[in-house]
């Protein structure tokens, strides 16, 4: 497995790194198929915790994406909870895989690019224009509507960028008011 650890307003001395890989090392005892993990450690200050360090945890299993994030004022204290929350999300992942060896679910993913930032979007003439902030990048997966529902459930958004196999279009599945799902098709005019 890959492990990649990306620092950002953080020292990244040897008791973390020890740190990370013990905790990551426990992680794919329970998951071997995993392929490959980013670990992203950040401090920054929060409107309701003040300074606080966050950890971000993300893997790549076939064509899913697990991802946890926790935030503390400790770092050790954000690795722990991050690798706690994705242990409980791989066993949730675990036990739908189990369902679809038994004939009921399946699912595909996104992998998420580093964010680019856009510069100011003013117009000396009209309305300020909302800048765009951050811009992923991700591989589309052809699914059935039912395995971007299981998805989209995993990674914990309110919305799914897929590939109907059905149609062949790209499709948006979101969470609407009330619990349910809703599905944009598209098409070519």
């Amino acid at each position: 497995m890959e492990l990649e650890l990306l620092a950002r307003s953080v020292d990244l001395t040897d008791g973390v790194r020890d740190h990370v890989q013990k905790r990551i090392a426990k992680l794919q005892r329970f998951l071997q198929d995993i392929h490959s993990m980013r670990v992203e450690l950040s401090h920054g200050v929060s409107h309701s915790q003040g300074e606080v360090f966050t950890a971000q945890i993300t893997s790549w299993v076939d064509k899913r994406v697990l991802r946890s994030e926790e935030m503390h004022a400790d770092l050790f204290a954000a690795i722990d909870l991050a690798a706690d929350k994705m242990h409980r999300q791989i066993r949730r992942f675990k036990d739908r895989r189990v369902d679809r060896w038994h004939g009921q679910r399946k699912s595909g993913a996104a992998v998420d690019g580093p964010p680019i930032e856009a510069g100011d979007a003013d117009d000396a003439d009209g309305p300020r224009l909302p800048r765009i902030r951050r811009r992923k990048m991700f591989e589309l997966y052809s699914m059935t509507e039912d395995e971007a529902a299981e998805q989209i459930e995993l990674l914990g958004h309110d919305f799914f960028v897929f590939r109907n196999a059905r149609s062949g279009e790209v499709n948006v599945l979101y969470h609407r008011k009330g619990g349910d799902l809703g599905l944009l098709e598209t098409f070519l005019a």
